[in-house]
C-alpha cells in the first residue's frame, strides 16, 4: 500500500516542480515588460504637434549600452532558469511515470476502481458479475435453463459460479481476458468482451483484470482453506479418498461453489448439482474414464505438472495435447499431496 502513496507523492511533487518554473517564466516576461514600458521616455507633444514616430529616442550609446545591456542580462537569467529547470524536471519524468502506471494500476487507482464499478451487482449499476460470483468473488449460484442440441429446453437449473478472488491465481492474465473476451460456452458464463460480441471494450476488460487482482485471496490463506474443507469432508465420510475428496471438492458442501473442484469441467451435470454416476466422463474439460489419462499422460509426474500448472494455449502438452488457456492450474490451490491423491484417483477411473 505504500508504493502508490509514494507515486503519488512523487507525481505531486514532479507536478510542482513544472508548475513553479511555468509561474517563474510567466512572472519573468511581465517584469520585462513593465521594465520596458517603463524605460519609455515620455511623449513630448501632442500626436498633432509631433506624431510617435517621430519622438527622440535613446541616443545610441545609451541604447546600445546600459538598455541592452538590462535586457540581455534578464534575458540570460530566464535562459538559465529554462537550462537548468527543464533537464532536472526531465530527469525524474520516467519514475513519475513509473509511479503514475503502478498508482492507476493499484487497489486505490483508477483502473481497478473502473473494474470495481463494472463487477458490481447490477442494481448498483455494475454488469452484475458480483449478481454470480459473490460481491467478494467467493462464487455464487445463477439461474441457468440448459437446452439440447436443437436448442430445446431441457431444464432451469441453479448452476455454481466459481470464485473469482482465486482466479489470478489459477490463469495468467491474457488466460482471464480471454474467458471475458468468449465466455465459455455451455455454461452462463456470456462472452463479455467486443471480439466476443460483448458489450465491454478492450479497456474496460483490462479494468475488470486490474479489479480482480485487488480482491485476490493470498495462496497460503487459500491453501489453508481449501484443505480444511478437504479434510472436513474426509472426516464426515462425504468421499473415500483424498484423491476423491480434492476431484469432487465442494459436491455435498457447495464450498467456494465448487471452485477447486476438477468435476466442475470433467463430469456432466455436476455444476448445477446433478452429476453423472460416470464421475469425470466430460463436459467443458475432456473425458478422463478408461485410461484417457494414461494415454494422454504416459507418467504420473507428467499428469501432475498438467494440473499444477494448467494448460497454456497454443502449447502443447502430454500426447497430442493442444493447449487452450482454459485448463486452469492449481498449483497455488492444492498442495503437492493432494494433487498426487487427484492424480492417481484420476489414473483409476
Amino acid at each position: 500500500m505504500l508504493e502508490p502513496v509514494a507515486g503519488a507523492v512523487l507525481a505531486n511533487t514532479q507536478r510542482t516542480v513544472g508548475m513553479v518554473i511555468v509561474v517563474l517564466l510567466a512572472v519573468g516576461g511581465v517584469v520585462l515588460l513593465w521594465f520596458n514600458s517603463r524605460a519609455a521616455r515620455p511623449e513630448l507633444g501632442s500626436e498633432i504637434e509631433l506624431a510617435p514616430n517621430r519622438k527622440a529616442y535613446y541616443p545610441d550609446e545609451e541604447l546600445e549600452g546600459r538598455v541592452l545591456d538590462r535586457v540581455l542580462l534578464m534575458a540570460l537569467a530566464l535562459i538559465a532558469l529554462i537550462a537548468v529547470g527543464l533537464p532536472l524536471y526531465a530527469l525524474a519524468e520516467p519514475g513519475r511515470q513509473e509511479n503514475a502506471i503502478r498508482y492507476f494500476e493499484s487497489d486505490t487507482g483508477v483502473f481497478a476502481n473502473r473494474g470495481a464499478g463494472l463487477y458490481a451487482p447490477s442494481e448498483a449499476g455494475g454488469l452484475g458479475c458480483a449478481d454470480c460470483h459473490g460481491a467478494n468473488g467467493g462464487g455464487g449460484v445463477r439461474s441457468h435453463i440448459l437446452l439440447d442440441s436443437d436448442g430445446e429446453f431441457v431444464a432451469q437449473v441453479q448452476w455454481q459460479a466459481p470464485a473469482l478472488n482465486s482466479v489470478t491465481l489459477r490463469y495468467d492474465d491474457d488466460e482471464i481476458r480471454d474467458i471475458l473476451n468468449y465466455g465459455r460456452p455451455g455454461t452462463p458464463m456470456a462472452a463479455w468482451g467486443t471480439p466476443g460480441g460483448g458489450p465491454l471494450t478492450t479497456q474496460q476488460v483490462d479494468n475488470l483484470v486490474d479489479y480482480l487482482h485487488v480482491i485476490a485471496v493470498e495462496p497460503e490463506e487459500l491453501q489453508a482453506q481449501v484443505t480444511a474443507e478437504i479434510d472436513r469432508s474426509l472426516e464426515e465420510g462425504e468421499f473415500a479418498s483424498l484423491g476423491e475428496a480434492v476431484f469432487n471438492y465442494g459436491q455435498f458442501s457447495g464450498a467456494d461453489s465448487g471452485t477447486y473442484s476438477c468435476a466442475r469441467c470433467h463430469t456432466m451435470g455436476w455444476s448445477y448439482g446433478d452429476p453423472q454416476a460416470s464421475g469425470g466422463g466430460g463436459t467443458i474439460g475432456f473425458s478422463l474414464r478408461d485410461g484417457a489419462t494414461l494415454r494422454r499422460f504416459p507418467s504420473a509426474e507428467e499428469h501432475a505438472q498438467f494440473i499444477a500448472d494448467g494448460s497454456e494455449f497454443g502449447i502443447g502438452y502430454g500426447v497430442n495435447g493442444q493447449g487452450s488457456g482454459r485448463m486452469p492450474g492449481f498449483g497455488q490451490t492444492l498442495t503437492p499431496q493432494q494433487i498426487e491423491a487427484v492424480v492417481e484417483y484420476e489414473r483409476g477411473l
